[in-house]
């Protein structure tokens, strides 16, 4: 199915002793923020009408990085947290799922960042943040684990980092360094409109590394927000406003739905799986970290339509058994949970 085709090229793979990625052959690097999102024991109610909240690993880059080791994939992550007892714990979840840390640094002085997660009852989410600031967004170049960037096959970030100096510039260097040691770049815009200064910023901090990108991941709503297109179907339109001439491959998410993708060759469309959805958190990384594990030991995948829509299709399952459960990580899916679902639903 989907995933046979690449499985093979991934047993070779391995951390070494201290948990340091030692080949640069397959390995996504993952930048950006890593937090703690509180999620309501109970769906379809306010933050304030919730009568408790679990805590769980979160931040679209870091959940990228777990969901790729999660499916026999090799990841790094860099950023920051805070020298407490909750960046301790996200570094451990980190090693607990043989993600490369390494890149991992420590503030003495800012707080590990905090997300409130509001679920409704179709588990759609709202957040609230507390960073002010957060050690995340204080992430500096001269702390940058280079060597770990050179060896990314794929190197992927966000938009979230871009917001504040000075880890605005961190990532900017560090996509830089990998571009130039020869890494595909990965960009997930990822909105999250409350973080920006205003909607005219978002717009233009998301845009500003557009055309750097070999791979886009984004969903209707950020194509509806950064564009404003009112036909979000309308393929010229995609194309003419967001395929840019550097552009291996775009993808456009549609949740339940499944995933657009179109690149200088073709373009198309791969249906999901039905599920019942609990908890949408960490889908979209799901889809993300599903594509780049494939496209990571397969670096011509955009070439070949037919291998392509059979890794989207993997990507769109990934997504799917992670609304399943609560909370970005710990939903996140196994390999043999997706090569057994791919089984029962093309038998």
């Amino acid at each position: 199915m989907a995933d046979q085709s690449i499985s093979g090229n991934l047993k070779n793979l391995s951390l070494n002793g201290n948990g340091v990625a030692t080949k640069k052959s397959n390995l996504v690097v993952c930048f950006g923020e890593m937090l703690i999102d509180f999620i309501p024991t109970v769906g379809g109610v306010s933050l304030a009408e919730a009568p408790a909240f679990e805590k769980a690993p979160g931040g679209a880059p870091a959940n990228v990085a777990v969901c790729i080791s999660k499916l026999g994939g090799s990841s790094a992550f860099i950023g920051k947290v805070g020298e407490d007892e909750f960046g301790r714990m996200l570094a451990d979840i980190l090693k607990k799922h043989n993600v490369d840390n390494s890149g991992l640094r420590f503030d003495h002085d800012a707080r590990t960042a905090l997300a409130f997660v509001t679920l409704t009852a179709e588990g759609e989410r709202e957040f609230v943040f507390f960073r002010n600031p957060s050690a995340d967004m204080l992430l500096r170049e001269s702390e940058l684990d280079i060597e770990l960037i050179k060896k990314a096959t794929i190197f992927h970030y966000g938009s979230i980092s871009l917001i504040d100096e000075p880890c605005r510039s961190t990532q900017l260097a560090a996509m830089d360094i990998a571009k130039r040691s020869g890494s595909i770049l990965s960009y997930d815009p990822n909105l999250r409109l409350p973080l920006w200064p205003s909607e005219d910023a978002a717009r233009s901090g998301i845009m500003s590394v557009w055309n750097l990108a070999d791979i886009i991941k984004i969903s209707e709503d950020e194509i509806s927000f950064l564009i404003g297109a009112d036909d979000l179907n309308d393929d010229e339109v995609v194309l003419k406003r967001l395929f840019h001439p550097n552009l291996k491959l775009l993808l456009v998410t549609e949740g339940s739905a499944g995933c657009r993708y179109y690149t200088k060759e073709f373009k198309g469309r791969v249906n999901s799986i039905k599920v019942k959805a609990v908890d949408t958190t960490g889908a979209g990384d799901a889809f993300t970290g599903g594509i780049l594990k494939c496209l990571a030991s397969d670096g011509d995948l955009y070439q070949d339509e037919k291998r392509l829509r059979e890794a989207i299709f993997f990507a769109n399952v990934c997504a799917a058994l992670t609304v399943t459960g609560k909370g970005g990580i710990p939903a996140l899916p196994t390999q043999d949970a997706v090569q057994r679902t791919i089984t029962e639903v093309t038998a």
